[in-house]
């Protein structure tokens, strides 16, 4: 069984102390497959390192995180068509709108989106969304933009039904963690009503983390309690989620 974890900050602090040692327990509950998120130009270093470390196991997207949208936002957007130009990554991620944390960096966020969502169209690759009470705002900008070379992921999906067929026609899946397993987190009630091949699986670690964990540090090694949930949910068997959302992660990033 490979299972793939399609969302992981392990170049996170919190991993600071034990970084090697926890990745190492993921690989021993098989999951094998790591796709690393950027945020800003301050974590490229580490997501460097991690990758020469974890060369098998670690896939680097490149983008700029929309809460990393600043005032130096368009030379952090320049860095990212930088190292675009000179080696590969797996996608463009994690992209999108916020406003959660500011609601005043609406427009030069939507800007930065723009912009990415245009060089994962230039770059052949898909892009990862992060949407934090914006809905409208990111389903806006996907519409304006929408061809059939635009595709990726809604990554940490939280949305209603509707939302979900929604982020669906734009060529999205949905990728689904621990707010899975949460009581209030609602997405439990209908996710089986979405067919599993549109589903990837994800950790967003060292945030989220699935109950009976939730509060604590997540870590890759956690999404198997996901797996848990979804194979009662859709009522097949763990080794069958895994697989397919496995192969749904490899029609997304072509690895």
């Amino acid at each position: 069984m490979i299972i793939t974890d399609t969302h992981t900050h392990l170049y996170s602090d919190a991993f600071a102390e034990d970084r090697a040692e926890m990745i190492q327990r993921a690989i021993e509950t098989n999951v094998t497959r790591f796709f690393i998120p950027a945020i800003d130009s301050t974590y490229t270093e580490s997501m460097l390192q991690l990758e020469k470390d974890f060369p098998e196991y670690v896939f680097l997207m490149m983008g700029l995180h929309p809460t990393s949208v600043k005032d130096s936002y368009k030379e952090e957007l320049r860095l990212v068509e930088d190292f675009l130009a000179k080696r590969k990554f797996c996608a463009i991620g994690e992209i999108g709108i916020d406003l959660y944390w500011d609601k005043s960096t609406l427009e030069i966020q939507i800007e930065a989106f723009r912009h990415q969502i245009n060089l994962a169209k230039k770059y052949q690759l898909p892009i990862v969304i992060h949407c934090r009470d914006a809905f409208d705002e990111v389903f806006k900008v996907l519409e304006e933009e929408k061809s059939d070379d635009l595709f990726g992921i809604f990554h940490c999906f939280t949305g209603t039904f509707e939302q979900a067929q929604k982020a669906i026609s734009y060529n999205m899946k949905l990728g689904i963690g621990g707010v899975v397993t949460f009581k209030n987190g609602k997405i439990d009630q209908f996710i089986h009503q979405i067919e599993l091949k549109h589903i990837v699986l994800e950790t967003d670690s060292p945030y989220l983390a699935p109950k009976p964990f939730r509060g604590k540090r997540n870590e890759s090694s956690y999404i198997y309690k996901v797996l848990e949930k979804l194979s009662e949910l859709y009522n097949i068997s763990e080794e069958e989620v895994a697989r397919i959302t496995t192969e749904n992660s490899k029609a997304i990033f072509g690895i």
